[in-house]
C-alpha cells in the first residue's frame, strides 16, 4: 500500500529498508525528541527488529516517508483501546537533513487522512515536548490545534520537560490523499 500526497509517498516498510532506517534514526537530535523506548544509538539490528514487528500488522500503521525514491523518515499511528478507542495517536521523525522543508507536515496530513479513512475514530492526536518548536509547528501546519500544555510532564535525558498535546477532530479535518 502507498499513500501519495503532495510529492511524498508513505509506503509500508520492508526489511530491505533497515540500513536506511538506521542511518536516519541513529541521530541524537532525533532521539532527544522521542520517547526513551526509541534506542540510541540506533543500529541496523534495531531497525530490522522493529520492521519485523510492524510488517504483519493489517491494516498497516507505520510507513516510510519517501521523497524522490529516498526514505527520509517514519510516520505511524497507534490505535487506542477501551474508552479511548475513538482516538489514534500519531508519531513521526524525519532525517535531519530534510527538516524545515515541509515534508513532515505533508506526512502528518497524509497519515491523518489515512487514519480517518481506515479506522473508526473521531480524533487524531500527537504529543510533543513543549520546547520542540519544529514539531509543534509541523502539527499546526497540518491543521492540528494545541489542546494542552502539561507542565513538567516528562523526564527526558534527566530533565523535566513540558509536554504539548495537539489534536484534530474528524469533523474539522479536510481529506487530502490518494491511495494506491
Amino acid at each position: 500500500m502507498e499513500i501519495i500526497f503532495e510529492g511524498i509517498i508513505l509506503r509500508q516498510w520492508s526489511i530491505d529498508d533497515a540500513s536506511q532506517l538506521a542511518e536516519i534514526a541513529n541521530n541524537k537530535n532525533i532521539a532527544d525528541n522521542l520517547q526513551d523506548l526509541f534506542p540510541f544509538p540506533y543500529s541496523v539490528k534495531d531497525a530490522r527488529k522493529w520492521i519485523r514487528t510492524i510488517m504483519p500488522v493489517d491494516p498497516p500503521r507505520n510507513f516510510a516517508i519517501v521523497s524522490e525514491g529516498i526514505v527520509i523518515g517514519n510516520i505511524g499511528i497507534i490505535t487506542k483501546e477501551d474508552i479511548h478507542r475513538k482516538n489514534v495517536e500519531i508519531g513521526y521523525f524525519l532525517s535531519e537533513k530534510y527538516w524545515g522543508h515541509g515534508f513532515a507536515s505533508r506526512a502528518v496530513k497524509a497519515i491523518t487522512s489515512y487514519a480517518f479513512s481506515n479506522f473508526d475514530i473521531v480524533r487524531v492526536y500527537a504529543e510533543t515536548f513543549g520546547d520542540n518548536l519544529r514539531s509543534r509547528r509541523t502539527l499546526e501546519k497540518a491543521g492540528f490545534n494545541l489542546e494542552a500544555t502539561l507542565k513538567n510532564y516528562v523526564v527526558k535525558n534527566g530533565n523535566l520537560r513540558d509536554g504539548c498535546i495537539y489534536s484534530v477532530l474528524k469533523e474539522d479535518f479536510k481529506y487530502f490523499l490518494a491511495e494506491e
